[in-house]
């Protein structure tokens, strides 16, 4: 108990994120080191880092590639992850990047002006478990045209100094420890101010065509979190996994 007779109070679940942490000037892959080290029994919040991955990925299987020290590369272990985890981290992306930072169905950060793809979140875990691994990777020093021709086309940068990944991780994190608590309703608000696809007319791909067809008009997000669509051919669906494209 405090002076004063105040009780002391437990700290929230978050407050510790980035507690303990380990940085690694390269490794495979941050969320692959963070998943073992989740398996092994560590604590809530721990982190991993690294300034180069050679092997880091993105969602369904593809890589995640930044030249060595251009971008903020880690992995928290969250033991108990709250319900909508990806919108919730992509929110608290988009506020420590800035107001320039628009968010994409299912878990895209990117520029406002032309969707380029300026950040990412891969979440793995054993839910069977209670934990996740939450991983984040944003272009923060990385040259865009020095990227190979395949990823330069749909990449962006905060074109800042390496120096700046420090200060954004600790923004990063102190984003997420508001937002990984915050009230669902809160979060779902918040993602749809930075929603970039609203009103865009999309394709998707990944599992089976809706009514006959992959086109329709985002209508943004649903309280699950799953894309709201009015369907090209008419009716609505709300898709819960998937590729999204602007269309063509």
């Amino acid at each position: 108990m405090k002076p004063g007779g105040e009780r002391d109070r437990p700290a929230p679940p978050t407050a510790g994120l980035g507690h303990p942490r380990i940085h690694l000037r390269r490794v495979d892959s941050t969320n692959e080191r963070a998943r073992k080290l989740a398996i092994s029994g560590v604590p809530h919040g721990t982190l991993v880092s690294a300034s180069e991955q050679t092997a880091g990925r993105g969602r369904q299987g593809r890589s995640w590639m930044a030249p060595p020290g251009g971008a903020l590369l880690c992995s928290l272990v969250l033991r108990d992850p709250p319900a909508l985890l990806s919108l919730r981290a992509g929110v608290a992306a988009c506020e420590a990047i800035g107001e320039s930072a628009r968010l994409k169905w299912p878990n895209d950060i990117v520029v406002e002006h032309d969707l380029g793809k300026l950040a990412g979140i891969l979440i793995e875990g054993r839910p069977q478990e209670n934990w996740a691994v939450l991983g984040i990777g944003v272009n923060v020093a990385v040259h865009v045209a020095e990227l190979p021709p395949e990823v330069r086309a749909r990449a962006a940068s905060l074109e800042r100094p390496a120096s700046a990944i420090e200060p954004l991780l600790a923004d990063l994190l102190a984003a997420l420890a508001r937002w990984l608590i915050a009230p669902t309703e809160a979060a779902l608000d918040a993602w749809r101010t930075r929603d970039a696809l609203l009103g865009r007319e999309v394709s998707w791909s990944g599992g089976a065509p809706i009514a006959g067809t992959r086109r329709g008009r985002a209508q943004g997000i649903d309280n699950a979190g799953r894309l709201v669509l009015a369907l090209a051919g008419g009716g609505t669906a709300a898709l819960d996994a998937g590729e999204v494209h602007l269309a063509v």
